[in-house]
């Protein structure tokens, strides 16, 4: 089982400036491809200061300028926001900027709050069939001359320009979670990715098996591959209580993605405030011990125990996911104890 970075920058308040957070992420990045991590992944939101990135492109171009061996991911882009000749294009042009070590993740979307700007009030909810016509179309022009005649998009005979230097295409993934998506992912023959959230291990072997009905279902399409994503702590263990502000803080991120989601309040400035904890009294998944055990908190021989299972599970890439909105330092930190202590018990 391999591992990559999943980051963006993320800003809580107004005292750490853009630039700082653009530099906190490519140390992190620089230390994950030193470390032997296999791809920074970097994803898409718009106009939430908790998660930074209008769009991974910029970024991974940037670090294909800074690094040599590590893959670059756009994980991932929104399919209602992209016209498929723009994402061919612009994903081509990173496979040829970085030589050849472009990944793309794609997905439907989840913020309705993202829809109504950039979607004109399209329901998230169905942003899978901008999803299931993109995936084709963005193949097909890389492969050279295609008209598309779709029920999202038309437009006559083009291709992408310039063409990936991965052939016959680069790296494929879909962010999948119900039995549906993970069908249509493997019978497009790309990879998978799934986060199991605040869910317990028992969701990782669920979603597990979801995707191995879906390989079952497709014997003619070679196995994708499967990633799962999580968010990621790892503390000394001369430090015993260390999960406590790792949990902590993860609670925060979800209670700030809870905000989101709900789309109930205009934000300021980019900044929207976490549903109150008082919101989920009765949901314990959201409380500090619940998240020591579901999200990957522990130290180093704890950590490297659960990704034992998730390997002998058959997961072949493991994504730390260091968006937690602990301080630079503390994920520095984390990365610097997974890299010298976890990683090489995989090796």
């Amino acid at each position: 089982m391999r591992f990559s970075l999943f980051v963006h920058m993320e800003r809580w308040d107004e005292e750490v400036s853009h630039r700082q957070l653009f530099e906190n992420l490519t140390e992190l990045a620089l230390m994950a491809e030193a470390g032997g991590f296999g791809t920074v992944w970097i994803g898409e939101h718009h106009a939430m200061e908790y998660t930074i990135s209008p769009s991974p492109m910029p970024l991974l171009a940037h670090l294909a300028a800074k690094t040599s061996t590590v893959r670059l991911g756009a994980g991932t882009i929104i399919a209602p926001f992209w016209n498929p000749i723009r994402a061919a294009g612009e994903c081509a042009l990173l496979d040829v900027i970085s030589n050849g070590r472009m990944e793309v993740g794609l997905a439907r979307g989840a913020y309705q709050f993202e829809f109504d700007r950039l979607a004109g009030g399209l329901s998230a909810r169905d942003g899978g069939k901008h999803l299931r016509e993109l995936v084709p179309a963005v193949r097909a022009l890389w492969q050279g001359d295609y008209a598309h005649d779709g029920e999202i998009w038309q437009f006559p005979t083009s291709t992408s320009v310039p063409k990936p230097v991965q052939q016959p295409t680069p790296p494929m993934w879909i962010a999948a979670r119900d039995p549906d998506s993970h069908d249509f992912a493997v019978a497009q023959g790309c990879n998978v990715m799934v986060t199991p959230l605040m869910k317990g291990d028992e969701e990782v072997v669920d979603l597990k098996r979801k995707f191995d009905t879906a390989v079952a279902n497709h014997p003619e399409v070679p196995r994708p591959e499967l990633m799962v994503l999580r968010h990621t702590h790892v503390h000394s263990p001369d430090e015993p209580d260390g999960w406590r502000p790792a949990a902590e803080a993860i609670g925060r991120f979800y209670r700030t993605f809870d905000a989101w989601f709900g789309n109930k309040t205009t934000p300021q400035n980019g900044f929207l405030a976490p549903s109150p904890e008082s919101k989920f009294e009765d949901r314990p998944e959201f409380q500090p011990e619940s998240l020591h055990k579901t999200a990957m908190i522990g130290t180093p021989v704890e950590i490297i125990e659960r990704l034992r299972t998730y390997e002998e599970l058959g997961v072949d890439e493991y994504s730390f996911w260091i968006d937690t909105s602990l301080p630079h330092a503390e994920k520095r930190q984390s990365l610097e104890l997974f890299i010298k202590e976890v990683v090489p018990a995989f090796r």
